[in-house]
């Protein structure tokens, strides 16, 4: 489990490096010469036509609500695997990490919602800074090398997976527009030949994949969004399967075959495509002003401080109460830095913000985009700050607060 653990964090901290990457070329080609053809792009119009049914989407959709899709599916089996035999398989172990999540989503929506109380359309976007990029966090966690302990980032992707969590439950329960019940019906039609497959122990991969495209469409037909049908399909993928009355070893696990042939594809591929397809915002025609309006501000304020508030915050509470422990060796200065880290909302935060005011067509001309860009960097800044002063400490903060 170790090893495994140690290859999913090199990927991803590989992965966020690129992420960054491609969020400064975006920025860059927006505030170019080459930005009308940078909006071009992301509106050119692509159609899939089977006889007279058909989806039609510009291709920042097809990004956003069909690759994001294959994200989610990913995050579905990482949680999985996590609950059924990972870090969260014990409720001593989870308890640290769902408390520090809890904190770092309540406390930045209300950051959120304090600034923006007196606008009701601006406030629709109260979950963007609930977010973290777990992608983004270990990528700046990797550039301080060896000297993290991997407990410490045990715990940086424990508190992102609850998060990632959180996220799902807000998308499917305030980001849902108009139903539509005969797709609804369809998708739950399809939901029970995928519970079927799992009961028989079916662990052909094209078995879940003939499912799992209509279920996507009827998802996405349905006013629930596309995406989290690949957090359902996920669900449904066998971890274990029972052979003669014993449980195999995990490397016959088709979820985990899945997860380690997708997980190269999502990190270079996926992401870094939707980093830059979101990421692009014009600041020619923005001023300082501009940034302290209330959704960014607001945005900021929740990334940064309402984050790093929330999770050290209840964290804290968790282990003087007695409820949770600390990682083994990990002392507060780096818990700290591990909250500021989890401020870098980026990849979940763009994808909340699209559907926030996508459905009020409130336009507030990037600047939620520029909030997540300007929150995220202060965060990922801050952290490496803390942690490579902490990480070179032979204590940490003093014993009353332990």
């Amino acid at each position: 489990m170790l090893k495994s653990l140690q290859v999913f964090l090199r990927l991803e901290a590989a992965g966020g490096l690129l992420l960054m990457t491609a969020a400064v070329l975006a920025m860059l080609v927006a505030n170019s010469p080459l930005s009308g053809y940078y909006n071009a792009l992301l509106n050119l119009p692509f159609e899939v036509k089977l006889g007279a049914f058909g989806i039609a989407k510009p291709l920042l959709l097809w990004i956003n609500d069909g690759l994001m899709a294959v994200f989610f599916f990913l995050v579905g089996m990482e949680l999985k695997r996590e609950v059924v035999e990972g870090h969260l398989s014990s409720l001593r172990q989870a308890s640290l990490p769902a408390f520090a999540a809890m904190g770092g989503m309540m406390v930045p929506a209300a950051c959120f919602l304090i600034l923006n109380r007196n606008d009701p359309t601006s406030m629709e976007g109260w979950a963007i800074p609930t977010a973290t990029d777990i992608a983004f966090a270990l990528g700046v966690l990797s550039l301080l090398g060896k000297r993290v302990p991997t407990a410490l980032k045990a715990f940086l992707l424990s508190v992102a997976i609850f998060d990632d969590l959180g996220a799902i439950i807000v998308i499917a329960l305030f980001y849902t527009a108009k139903l539509s019940i005969l797709s609804l019906l369809i998708a739950a039609g399809l939901i029970v030949c995928l519970a079927l497959l799992n009961r028989f122990g079916v662990t052909r991969p094209a078995a879940y994949i003939l499912l799992g495209i209509p279920l996507w469409v009827a998802v996405l037909k349905s006013g629930v969004h596309a995406t989290l049908a690949g957090v359902v399909l996920a669900m449904f993928i066998p971890l274990r399967m029972p052979k003669n009355g014993s449980s195999p070893p995990l490397s016959d696990s088709l979820l985990l075959h899945l997860e380690h042939a997708l997980h190269p594809w999502v990190a270079f591929g996926v992401l870094p495509l939707f980093a830059f397809a979101n990421a692009g915002v014009s600041i020619g025609d923005l001023s300082l002003a501009d940034t302290l309006q209330p959704v960014p501000l607001g945005i900021v304020s929740g990334l940064f401080l309402g984050k790093q508030i929330g999770i050290l915050g209840l964290s804290w509470i968790a282990v003087r109460l007695g409820i949770a422990s600390r990682p083994d060796g990990i002392g507060w200065g780096q818990l700290y830095g591990v909250a500021l880290l989890c401020g870098i909302g980026f990849t979940m935060a763009l994808f909340i913000a699209s559907l926030a005011f996508e459905q009020s067509g409130a336009d507030y001309l990037g600047l939620e985009r520029l909030g997540i860009l300007i929150g995220s960097l202060v965060s990922g800044l801050a952290g490496y700050a803390v942690l490579r002063f902490a990480l070179n400490r032979r204590s940490d903060l003093p014993d009353e607060l332990t």
